[in-house]
């Protein structure tokens, strides 16, 4: 029964005495770790997929012989009966890059869009109805394929993109009305830690779907847990707790202590933000990441396949322990980050800078010692792991920092950051493309260079200008008040 003497602060006073049997704003931070699953998924599956569609590279080595850009293949045991999947797609590496990155022309066009209308509106049916159609894309990327080959294929991974865009600044905006700052380390941190689960299942589950089905199957689980996801959803979550049918007093009264008051649909401050250097900060700090951890989700199944040569159901479970890692570290850096900010053993600011570089310069250098370690598959796999373990850090650093400086408009500047940081994610599988076109550890060896340099460089420009300091356009700013 709804309780309306819980509260009499204007928008804030819908209530009911039973409650869920967790707190909404765990329910609501789980359902978004589970968006960024089935995001992901979609998004990753096909860097699996496109190993199984193309023909492989005739691997003749010199004098017939493993050398050192080519290593030996790994053979599926004769007694293991899997789904003869084979590549009936004659596509270059140049092609396959477009493949891969088609996706992020539609992902960088409607991430600005999306996070407006989150900020305007609420973040609720723009988040839901997202990941929505990017199941649907994904379910209906084998039909595109079959009617339009590669062109299908491109066609409908740019529809995808375009739904999944407003993902993030949509989620950034509903964890803004329900996360408190001294839990955002945790819960934001968690959130956000989907994208490295999904990575992980997408690869494991990948791997097993294509050695033992068609490789469509892959692509119809993916999407259709998604359209479960969006029914779930519909019917849990809410885009504020003013809105939500089932909140108890106790709880409402702890978001209206613990989260400023919104003050309504004010106007965009748009000259303050895009002439702030700390915004610029953000966003070239975005780019950065978002070019090593590309490369990564991106690029390593090909990586895995092309070059060490794994089998299709071993290169699922090898690329798999990265992300792994990657998700146990982002979790651990979450409640870490909390931790020394609550007890003052670090500010903020110094914690968001600190844990930013290093998500960046020992993610870069373990690349490129991946790349040294030659043939040697399980020392490629150990530095790997590396790579992407000390990149956790990052979603409790920089990735926090929109609902930091601006929680009013923590959606538009996701948007902005988040938007423009999908360049990389662009351009790097094209880039990758040309920069390997035989697929030959030293080709791959220039690729994890060139990851290292812009990680470090774009860390650097965060350490400078960076803040986690909330800024003087924001509403509740003491700036802004005075």
């Amino acid at each position: 029964m709804e309780n309306e003497d819980a509260d009499h602060r204007p928008g804030w006073g819908r209530t009911c005495s039973h409650g869920c049997l967790l707190p909404l704003r765990i329910i609501i931070t789980l359902m978004g770790f589970f968006a960024l699953i089935c995001a992901y998924t979609n998004r990753v599956s096909l860097s699996h997929v496109i190993t199984k569609l193309v023909i492989p590279i005739n691997r003749t080595a010199t004098n017939g012989k493993a050398g050192e850009d080519v290593c030996p293949k790994e053979e599926e045991p004769k007694n293991d009966k899997g789904y003869n999947n084979e590549g009936t797609y004659e596509w270059s590496e140049e092609l396959q890059g477009l493949v891969l990155g088609s996706f992020y022309v539609g992902y960088l066009l409607t991430h600005l869009p999306g996070g407006v209308l989150a900020d305007k509106f609420g973040a609720k049916w723009i988040l839901g109805i997202c990941i929505f159609i990017s199941g649907l894309t994904t379910a209906f990327s084998p039909l595109a394929l079959e009617y339009g080959a590669e062109w299908g294929l491109m066609a409908i991974r740019i529809i995808m993109g375009a739904a999944q865009g407003p993902v993030f600044p949509a989620l950034t905006t509903l964890l803004s009305y329900w996360v408190p700052a001294k839990e955002r380390g945790s819960l934001g941190t968690f959130c956000y830690s989907g994208v490295t689960a999904g990575t992980v299942i997408s690869n494991l589950c990948s791997g097993f779907m294509l050695h033992f089905y068609h490789w469509s199957v892959t692509l119809y689980v993916f999407g259709n847990v998604a359209v479960i996801w969006f029914i779930i959803f519909i019917f849990l979550c809410s885009s504020a707790p003013k809105t939500h049918p089932c909140i108890k007093p106790k709880e409402m009264a702890y978001l209206q202590e613990k989260i400023p008051e919104k003050t309504g649909k004010l106007p965009i401050p748009w000259k303050k933000m895009l002439l702030s250097k700390a915004l610029l900060a953000v966003i070239i700090s975005q780019m950065g990441h978002d070019w090593g951890y590309f490369v990564m989700i991106s690029c390593l199944p090909k990586y895995m396949a092309d070059v060490l040569q794994f089998s299709i159901r071993s290169n699922g479970i090898v690329t798999s322990f990265p992300f792994l890692a990657m998700w146990c570290s982002t979790l651990f850096c979450g409640f870490l980050a909390d931790w020394l900010i609550r007890t003052g053993k670090m500010s903020r600011i110094l914690e968001r800078k600190l844990f930013t570089f290093i998500a960046a310069f020992f993610p870069g250098l373990f690349m490129v010692t991946a790349s040294y370690a030659g043939c040697n598959k399980t020392l490629v796999v150990i530095f790997f792991t590396l790579s992407l373990f000390t990149m956790g850090p990052y979603f409790a650093g920089q990735k926090l920092t929109p609902l930091d400086m601006s929680p009013s408009y923590s959606g538009t500047l996701m948007a902005l950051t988040n938007g423009l940081g999908s360049i990389a994610g662009l351009l790097s599988p094209p880039i990758v493309g040309v920069m390997t076109p035989n697929a030959t550890l030293n080709e791959w060896r220039g690729v994890f260079w060139l990851a290292f340099a812009i990680l470090v460089s774009s860390a650097i420009v965060f350490w400078i200008w960076g803040t986690a300091e909330i800024q003087s356009y924001d509403p509740n700013s003491s700036a802004q008040k005075d």
